[in-house]
């Protein structure tokens, strides 16, 4: 089941939405303001579906759904808000937003919006893909982007940064990675490893703020 972040600064309302939300079977994750968001988003690599409130501390929804669609621009944003003026519902949904509904709702009516947006996801979505952060590979076309900017690698590149996102959060060992990418039958020096973390730091890390591939010192390396 899809995991869904509340965006919410009223905590009981966000607490009422959550609770009817895991009743209906979903899984959520909570934020009450915009910056708290946006750290939960680059934290959360499950999320299926945003409920977003425009009117946040912080960063304000709009700020927050650039900032996902930047990242994230298949993923279901739902404005979830007591601004009814038509002007407010027409930005929102230029500005990228699947769905506008406003306070009080009936949460039914909610549940059934939630699941119509998660149904399209899943039926233009590609089924063979995987993602981490703003880092998504498409494994049927190999290529690879991150943050929307296209990145070219070469095929161990390619087959290397799939392993450690399969594996992200989990520390990889030069030979747990030469077994997987190059093969058992690899006999070459484990340095190899080395020099094609180096090549993906150059094109994956290098162009972006935020460093994905770590170095576990006397252990390996991670995607995290």
């Amino acid at each position: 089941m899809d995991c869904i972040l509340i965006v919410e600064d009223d905590k009981k309302i966000s607490r009422i939405i959550e609770l009817q939300l895991n009743h209906a079977g979903f899984e959520t994750v909570k934020a009450f303001n915009g910056r708290e968001a946006i750290d939960v988003f680059n934290n959360t690599p499950d999320i299926g579906l945003v409920l977003l409130d425009i009117m946040l501390p912080q960063f304000n929804g709009y700020e927050v759904l650039k900032y996902i669609r930047e990242r994230s621009p298949e993923l279901p944003v739902i404005f979830l808000t007591a601004k009814d003026d038509t002007g407010d519902v027409v930005n929102g949904l230029n500005l990228g937003a699947d769905d506008y509904i406003t306070k009080p709702f009936i949460f039914d009516e909610l549940l059934a919006r939630i699941k119509a947006n998660l149904r399209k996801k899943a039926a233009v979505s590609p089924r063979n893909r995987v993602a981490f952060e703003d880092l998504s590979i498409d494994l049927d076309t190999f290529m690879v982007s991150r943050g929307g900017e296209s990145i070219e690698l070469s095929k161990t590149e390619f087959d290397l940064l799939h392993y450690l996102v399969l594996n992200h959060g989990l520390v990889q060992s030069r030979e747990q990675i030469l077994d997987q990418v190059w093969g058992f039958d690899y006999f070459g020096n484990d340095n190899i490893v080395d020099v094609y973390i180096k090549y993906l730091r150059d094109k994956i890390d290098k162009p972006f703020e935020k460093k994905l591939i770590q170095t576990v010192r006397g252990r390996g390396y991670v995607i995290k």
